[in-house]
């Protein structure tokens, strides 16, 4: 996905800020996007401005993808809210799967209220926590401002970052490979996951064998 994005946003120039900003909405807003590269997009912008292809401030690129990523959050928490167990219900697609669902659950048992924060970080996992977070009732206001919180942790830091490795040469000669390098170790920690949740339980595996012998 990100081969395909990185050559229009080179085309697109400063009107590529709007396709950024609809990618990062749709990723946690539409519960449709774990597939979308949200960080190798926003480390592909950052460098992409550093190179002076997307001609506009660094300030006013990372402002956007902070509002962006922030109204994404507060659309999945309220599609959580008021029809968390409908969409909890719904059956497997190409763009949804309980499984993606059942991980973002895990991941927020597991971290509590402050995984609104750490699962920006996190693919698959940060499209489904907001929907999770409004299933489980959490507070408007604290959800909120832990969204803020991790909206500006991850847009303005990864904006960031790849702005100053943009400005590398072999890192603006090589973008489009980087960037999928970037989308393959960003999926890494969300596979993991999902492989041990796959993995059979040894100790529950140990007393069917018993209880059939």
């Amino acid at each position: 996905m990100i081969a395909l994005v990185t050559p229009a946003l080179v085309v697109l120039g400063p009107l590529a800020l709007l396709l950024v900003m609809a990618i990062v909405f749709a990723e946690t807003g539409l519960l449709v996007g774990f597939f979308l590269p949200g960080d190798s997009l926003l480390f592909i912008t950052g460098a992409l401005v550093a190179s002076h292809v997307i001609h506009l401030p660094l300030g006013l690129v990372a402002l956007a993808v902070v509002v962006a990523a922030a109204a994404g959050d507060q659309v999945g928490y309220l599609i959580g809210h008021r029809w968390g167990p409908r969409v909890f219900a719904r059956p497997d697609s190409r763009l949804f799967r309980q499984e993606h669902v059942a991980v973002a659950e895990e991941f927020f048992l597991k971290h509590g209220p402050v995984a609104v924060i750490s699962a920006r970080f996190v693919p698959v996992v940060r499209t489904f926590t907001p929907v999770v977070a409004g299933v489980a009732m959490m507070p408007r206001r604290r959800f909120t401002t832990y969204n803020i919180i991790g909206a500006l942790a991850w847009g303005i830091g990864i904006v960031v970052t790849g702005f100053f490795f943009g400005g590398i040469p072999f890192v603006a000669h090589h973008i489009e490979l980087i960037a999928i390098g970037l989308a393959l170790l960003s999926l890494a920690p969300a596979s993991i996951a999902f492989l041990r949740r796959r993995r059979p339980d040894p100790m529950l595996a140990t007393s069917e064998v018993g209880h059939v012998v």
